[in-house]
C-alpha cells in the first residue's frame, strides 16, 4: 500500500504517454510538457495505451519513486488530453484510481436534517 502525505498534490497527465520511459524520462515530461516541479514533492500519474496499466512517480524527499500499477481486469478510468495536459486529483480520488475504481463519481454527502 502507497501512503502519501495528505497534503502532497497529485497530478494526472492527461491523454495516453509512452510507458517504455522510466524515471528519469517521466521526470523530464513533468518538467517540459506539464511544466511543473518532477522534484517538488507532487506526484504524477501516466497511462499508457494498454489502459490497465499506470506509473505513478514522484519525489520523496530523499529520492524519485516510481510505482507501476497493472489492473488484471478492467482499465483505468482516464480522461482525454486538456489544454493544460494535467488535472489535479485529491488524495481521496488517486486511492480511487489506484484500486481500479472510476474516481470521477462523486460521493453523495447527506446533510442531516435535524439535530437531534
Amino acid at each position: 500500500m502507497i501512503t502519501l502525505a495528505p497534503n502532497v498534490r497529485v497530478y494526472l497527465a492527461c491523454g495516453v504517454t509512452d510507458l517504455r520511459k522510466g524515471m528519469t524520462g517521466l521526470a523530464m515530461l513533468v518538467q517540459q510538457t506539464l511544466a511543473e516541479d518532477p522534484f517538488g514533492g507532487a506526484a504524477f500519474a501516466f497511462r499508457g495505451r494498454r489502459a490497465g496499466l499506470i506509473k505513478l512517480h514522484w519525489h520523496g524527499g530523499i529520492g524519485l519513486c516510481l510505482l507501476t500499477k497493472r489492473l488484471e481486469q478492467g482499465a483505468f478510468i482516464w480522461p482525454a488530453a486538456n489544454t493544460t495536459g494535467r488535472i489535479v486529483l485529491s488524495a481521496a480520488q488517486l486511492a480511487a484510481l489506484l484500486d481500479g475504481i472510476d474516481w470521477r463519481a462523486q460521493a453523495l454527502r447527506r446533510r442531516p436534517e435535524l439535530a437531534g
